[in-house]
């Protein structure tokens, strides 16, 4: 099928309230859902976007078909049902940095099953993307989505799709136990996977970068990207091997920095850029992503990618 469809990802998307003082009752309500925001990453990078999930027929649903329709982000797979909520979290600041408390049990993108990629538009949009973006996230929501996500990574696979792979562990949503065979089984069926420094140490002990790259190609990624945040990136195509480094910036929030991170790299890589010219961009795009509250607002735009990477 003709790959019409750049970047195409699958999860959950939900309401976001950010605090924006430490210890005060104030929040910025946004939106958020690590998959939704890199596909909106990747729209603002000015590729062809596209996003898989189920939403609640409510108030907090229609605002983000509103969203995505106002980032031009394709919705025609997404599906919206009278029998379950959307999703929201909540982004708490303090001493150890942002922390997630997640009102999401239940809810409709946690519902999905393997039946809904045959509907004939999810089928089709996986079929038709260059890219199919996934993470730990999508699969700790149920393990229905588990399941579902897996299916998706092989049905891409076997359409021709690069498959994207981001660890993004969440604790508070799976047992270690489960995110380790989970996110093992996932990064057999990927191309590219994109683990963090932090998760992988939550996750296999690991703090090497060198060792978790090694451990990434062995359970089946060809190419590999640690995120090192501030640090920037470690990567390897199996052949080569590269550290990029980060971009120095004043942190105003890192809530969805990898994410913005994620979207940008496969925006670039299918418009035919090599994973480390790909990773100096998404570098760039993730230090400007960082200096805003939220997960969607400060996302960048091309233009702005492109001033950060001519001054440094």
């Amino acid at each position: 099928m003709k790959k019409v469809i750049d970047v195409l990802a699958l999860g959950e998307a939900m309401l976001e309230f950010n605090q924006t003082h430490p210890g005060q009752p104030h929040y910025l309500q946004g939106f958020g859902g690590d998959t939704s925001n890199a596909t909106i990453a990747a729209a603002r990078a000015g590729v062809q976007a596209a996003y898989l999930t189920r939403i609640g027929d409510d108030n907090f649903g229609r605002a983000l078909l509103d969203l995505w329709h106002t980032e031009g982000v394709d919705t025609a797979a997404i599906e919206t049902t009278a029998d379950a909520p959307t999703g929201i979290y909540f982004v708490t600041h303090g001493a150890k940095g942002h922390e997630f408390s997640y009102l999401r049990a239940g809810s409709a993108a946690s519902l999905m099953t393997p039946d809904w990629l045959q509907h004939s538009a999810v089928r089709h949009h996986i079929q038709a993307a260059r890219a199919l973006h996934v993470s730990g996230i999508s699969l700790a929501i149920s393990p229905s989505a588990l399941e579902t996500s897996l299916a998706a990574m092989r049905l891409a696979k076997s359409e021709g799709t690069l498959v994207s792979f981001d660890s993004n562990l969440r604790l508070k949503l799976w047992s270690l136990e489960r995110a380790k065979q989970g996110i093992t089984q996932a990064v057999a069926l990927c191309d590219l996977f994109l683990p963090s420094l932090e998760d992988m140490t939550a996750l296999l002990g690991m703090s090497d970068p060198d060792a978790i790259v090694d451990w990434g190609h062995a359970h089946g990624a060809a190419t590999v990207v640690l995120k090192l945040g501030a640090a920037g990136a470690l990567v390897s195509d199996g052949k080569r091997r590269q550290h990029i480094a980060g971009n120095r910036v004043t942190v105003v929030d890192a809530t969805g920095a990898g994410d913005c991170f994620c979207g940008n790299l496969l925006a670039r890589i299918t418009q035919g850029d090599d994973i480390f010219a790909a990773t100096r961009y998404a570098n760039a795009a993730a230090s400007l992503a960082v200096q805003g509250f939220g997960a969607v607002a400060p996302l960048p735009r091309s233009a702005q990618v492109q001033a950060a990477l001519a001054s440094n």
